[in-house]
């Protein structure tokens, strides 16, 4: 089971940390990914990290602003986002993989997704 928290309302070019909270004894062998949903568009890859938080990947949209990290022992991962813009708006949520992927047909589980809603 997966919680995702931390969404909220901040200003263009503020920053905000999103939380996902896993439940499990084998969340290290997962490898974790965030997606997010804006209104009106499919869901996309933004983040995601290998197990034991060696690899990471972005897409191109969020690379260089976004940072995606775990802590295996609090089972959590983490989303930093900085210099959020308008178009990062959208609802976000975590997920869980058995493969080093960003295909969501190759998460198994999710998260209930927070929104987080940039203001310009």
């Amino acid at each position: 089971q997966l919680q995702a928290s931390g969404g909220g309302l901040v200003q263009a070019g503020g920053s905000l940390r999103l939380s996902c909270a896993a439940s499990g004894r084998t969340f290290s062998s997962y490898v974790m990914g965030w997606f997010r949903q804006a209104l009106g568009k499919e869901r996309e890859f933004a983040a995601a990290i290998t197990g034991s938080g060696g690899n990471t990947r972005y897409a191109d949209s969020v690379k260089g602003r976004f940072t995606i990290s775990r802590d295996n022992a609090k089972n959590t991962v983490y989303l930093q986002m900085n210099g959020l813009k308008a178009e990062d708006t959208a609802v976000y949520y975590c997920a869980a993989s058995r493969f080093w992927a960003s295909r969501m047909e190759h998460y198994d589980y999710w998260g209930q997704g927070t929104l987080v809603t940039v203001s310009s």
